[in-house]
């Protein structure tokens, strides 16, 4: 295969790290998985990562990958290719992350945000494969967001465009963990769907929630969604509350920036039927432009492959003619 026959994504979570090769077109071709032994600290990760991408790179065959992208949790400095801070990557703070991984690999390397990354995969071959720009919203432990103008994730003066889980929508509402009252994250992510479900089980609103817990052990936000669809009164005001919250973030998203489509991805989407329609009613009442323009609201496409397909994309795209200059303007 030559250079330009695929490139290299990385998704580098916390707890996974997936590495895949990727064909131009958008298509998997091969994908390693593996655990991200964090605990072992920066070095162990970035072995672990260089080995399983040489790897995949030997089951290509002779050619070399157009480039490697690689999406991390945090905030990133794209100038100096270090990692600024990841909650979710202990040590790893003002370390060139890039250089050390060019030096190992011999071929460039492109540092993204993760949720920006698994925006860009959704433009890419997505969601949103229809249109210029895009708003995501990654529901996952945390909140993430990414957004996509003519084509290229916009980064910002800094770099740290779209923080948007850490919006806030109630002025006096619940602490969020960047210090912060009223961040969506503390209404719609997983982290808050599970905080709420043990708030429901400790005043005793929720015997079925409750039964549920001493089963599995431990509550996510997984099981208060099937627990919502089975009819739980608690689970469904728990999802009644979601998208009423991600509502008042999405209407403030799309009076302030007009984009054809706003997409929901993490793992709280998969319960998308139970918190979409309070979502856009509150849209409906709230954003005067989506009253008069109707943007497409929906979830992934892509799921849990957006970002690792937005990472693959990086490459190709940097390498396209203005590619690189576009990619980081401000």
């Amino acid at each position: 295969m030559t250079a330009t026959q695929y490139g290299i994504g990385v998704d580098l979570g916390g707890t996974n790290l997936r590495i895949a090769a990727v064909s131009p077109t958008g298509e998997i071709l091969e994908k390693i998985a593996l655990d991200t032994e964090v605990k072992e600290g920066r070095e162990r990760v970035i072995a672990d990562m260089c080995g399983a991408i040489e790897e995949l790179c030997g089951r290509m065959g002779s050619g070399r990958p157009a480039g490697i992208g690689i999406g991390v949790p945090g905030i990133i400095n794209l100038g100096t290719g270090m990692i600024r801070q990841s909650p979710n990557l202990p040590g790893w703070s003002d370390f060139p992350v890039r250089a050390d991984i060019e030096n190992r690999l011999n071929t460039q390397v492109i540092l993204e945000n993760d949720a920006n990354a698994a925006a860009l995969g959704e433009k890419w071959v997505g969601a949103g494969k229809d249109v210029s720009g895009l708003c995501m919203l990654t529901l996952g432990t945390g909140i993430g967001g990414g957004i996509i103008l003519d084509g290229h994730i916009w980064h910002g003066r800094d770099g740290m465009a779209g923080e948007l889980g850490h919006m806030t929508i109630d002025p006096n509402g619940q602490l969020c963990g960047c210090g912060n009252l009223g961040c969506i994250e503390a209404y719609a992510s997983a982290t808050a769907i599970a905080h709420m479900a043990h708030a429901a089980i400790n005043v005793g609103r929720s015997p079925a929630l409750s039964r549920a817990a001493e089963e599995v052990g431990e509550l996510t936000a997984e099981i208060v969604f099937i627990m919502a669809q089975q009819g739980d009164r608690v689970a469904r005001e728990i999802f009644d509350l979601v998208g009423r919250s991600l509502g008042v973030a999405v209407a403030n998203l799309i009076n302030a920036f007009n984009l054809p489509l706003y997409v929901l991805g993490g793992g709280v989407a998969r319960g998308w039927e139970a918190f979409r329609q309070p979502l856009l009613e509150e849209v409906q009442k709230r954003s005067v432009v989506y009253r008069a323009t109707t943007p497409r609201i929906e979830p992934s496409a892509l799921g849990a492959e957006a970002g690792l397909l937005g990472a693959a994309y990086l490459p190709f795209q940097h390498a396209a003619p203005g590619g690189a200059a576009s990619a980081s303007k401000a």
